[in-house]
């Protein structure tokens, strides 16, 4: 008995060790990725059939916007991300601009677009697991991660504020001029 418990010890501590069994900081936001880390990989598919790899777009400045239909906030941002982001930058093969809907099917993130007049590509995100490599799975949205051309995150937002998504547009502007 001596031995199991002792063996039960060390896969107790082992799985601690290895951030199995321990939970996830996250900040006031949500958020379990900080500025300055590299940004959690995945892979998506897109609303048209196309697969994307974060990790494959290195090299480029990457932004993310994690959305839904149901969410009032995204709505009211979106018209801002295409006109003063996506539109600005669409025709620069160094930036990428993907807008991840949280647990949404295909034809509900379709006509998502469409009723916002969005350009920019969706993709889709079944039961929330890239949005949860971000923050906690049970936090809202509307957020924004933008990535550096080395795949560190240098900004992250949540909501929609004015001030802080001029600061965005601005830092987009400023690393797509570095080259």
């Amino acid at each position: 008995m001596k031995v199991v418990k002792s063996l039960m010890f060390i896969l107790f501590v082992l799985c601690g060790l290895s951030g199995k069994a321990q939970e996830v900081a996250a900040d006031s936001t949500g958020y379990i990725v900080r500025v300055g880390e590299m940004a959690p990989n995945f892979t998506i598919t897109l609303t048209d059939g196309k697969e994307v790899t974060l990790s494959e777009l290195r090299g480029k400045v990457v932004m993310l916007q994690f959305t839904a239909s149901w969410c009032g906030v995204c709505r009211k941002e979106m018209p801002f991300i295409e006109k003063d982001i996506w539109l600005k930058h669409k025709d620069n093969s160094a930036f990428v601009l993907i807008g991840i809907d949280r647990d949404e099917p295909l034809d509900k993130v379709i006509a998502f677009g469409k009723s916002t007049g969005v350009t920019y590509p969706l993709g889709l995100d079944p039961g929330a697991d890239i949005f949860a490599k971000y923050a906690l799975r049970n936090a809202g949205i509307t957020r924004n991660v933008l990535i550096d051309k080395d795949g560190r995150i240098v900004m992250l937002t949540r909501l929609y504020n004015e001030k802080e998504f001029a600061a965005l547009t601005k830092k987009i502007d400023e690393m797509l001029a570095k080259k």
